[in-house]
């Protein structure tokens, strides 16, 4: 493309900040990154901001390049056809290429007086509301921590590791994504930290009042602060813009990252859904797909054929208060497999990821093109065969109906 190109990407998470610092390896592209906020959240502690270790906040200074302009300013419309996006503050911005990098937040919740009592930790503001609201409440005070997902889990950990007398509702099993040694694992430092862990069925929260938690197996729980952790949603833009998106809202893209509707929009970070098969919402993903859409970028504007995603790593890992963690590797086809870490261990390896993040963010921003990770030799076999199996399954599950009709 001749001239000057400009890239607009909305959304200042880490998926964000990676694609907007790669992008500035060419003199010829000029990038602006769109973000409600000031600085970057650093996600991966706001359970530490909850417990009062950490204020989960990264200066753009120490981690954006020079040369990308911030606007503190939320993105209300994007117009395809226009290519612009509509500003709440700032009128309207043009742009050659759109990288939609919204991220995730809090799910909505149908139960009854989920949203009125309940405090929801899944982004910044929601985490600094319930502070104040823990630091109010008596030591004794009897704490519910709802989801037993990675969230939950550190919340609960860290909670209880402070002197809160804590109980970690389930709805299931506790830490659905662990393998079960390192399930075993977690509930052994859970029950020497003093959390109460309820799981198994029946454990599903039916109501939430200003007190206590209900369960469906009939149970109330006494619950003075109730902590809500159950699940992520991201934004509506994509859906309201008119662009395809996913059932969740993710907008919907091909391998490359590059929408369905219009080449010149992309997706990264939780808020993508490449081929209806995105990779799981979390840190680890996020970098590497912001990586992964500005080499799309990059290798459009090189008269180039972009690459298609891989990932050849997969794992989670889990602080379990100050002094203890688990790391649980997986496979590529990101399930838990039997190998982790845990104890002292695990919580230097989750210190040193959450450490890392940043890290990566300020060398690209410093030595645009330095990322790797996302170019790891491996996966993209297995991305092809999840691809595969997934379209097999969607055409079995349309040919049922076809065929129960023709059968009638």
């Amino acid at each position: 493309m001749a001239g000057n190109t400009h890239v607009v990407v909305i959304g200042g998470g880490y998926a964000g900040v990676m694609a907007a610092n790669r992008l500035t390896l060419r003199d010829d592209v000029t990038v602006t990154l769109i973000n409600p906020r000031p600085d970057l959240v650093h996600r991966v502690r706001l359970h530490q901001l909850v417990g009062g270790s950490d204020d989960a906040i990264i200066a753009y200074q120490d981690v954006l390049a020079e040369g990308v302009r911030l606007m503190v300013d939320s993105v209300t419309r994007i117009d395809a056809a226009e290519r612009s996006v509509t500003l709440t503050a700032d009128g309207t911005l043009d742009y050659d290429y759109l990288i939609y990098a919204v991220g995730s937040g809090s799910a909505g919740s149908s139960v009854p007086g989920a949203a009125e009592f309940a405090y929801p930790i899944a982004t910044l503001e929601e985490a600094q509301r319930l502070r104040p609201v823990l630091d109010a409440a008596a030591a004794t005070a009897p704490v519910t921590v709802v989801g037993a997902g990675p969230a939950g889990i550190e919340t609960a950990a860290e909670l209880a590791e402070a002197g809160r007398r804590v109980t970690l509702v389930c709805g299931g099993v506790l830490g659905p994504y662990l393998h079960t040694r390192g399930r075993r694992s977690v509930a052994k430092r859970l029950a020497k930290l003093g959390v109460t862990v309820i799981d198994g069925s029946g454990t599903m929260v039916t109501a939430v009042t200003r007190d206590a938690v209900r369960l469906a197996d009939g149970r109330e729980l006494p619950s003075e602060v109730t902590v809500w952790t159950v699940g992520f949603g991201v934004p509506d833009l994509a859906a309201r813009s008119g662009l395809s998106t996913d059932a969740v809202g993710r907008l919907l893209t091909d391998e490359t990252l590059t929408s369905v509707d219009d080449a010149r929009v992309l997706a990264a970070g939780d808020s993508a859904a490449p081929s209806g098969l995105p990779l799981r919402m979390s840190c680890l993903n996020a970098s590497p797909l912001g990586a992964r859409a500005a080499d799309t970028v990059l290798s459009r504007l090189a008269g180039e054929q972009p690459e298609d995603l891989h990932q050849s790593m997969y794992a989670q890992c889990i602080s379990l208060g100050r002094s203890a963690g688990i790391y649980q590797f997986a496979n590529r086809s990101d399930v838990a497999v039997g190998l982790h870490i845990d104890d002292g261990l695990g919580a230097r390896v989750k210190e040193l990821v959450c450490e890392g993040i940043p890290k990566h963010l300020a060398k690209e921003a410093h030595k645009p093109g330095s990322f790797k990770l996302h170019r790891m030799p491996g996966g993209v076999a297995k991305r092809q065969q999840l691809l595969r199996t997934d379209r097999a399954d969607r055409a079995d599950r349309t040919e049922a109906p076809a065929a129960a009709d023709r059968a009638v």
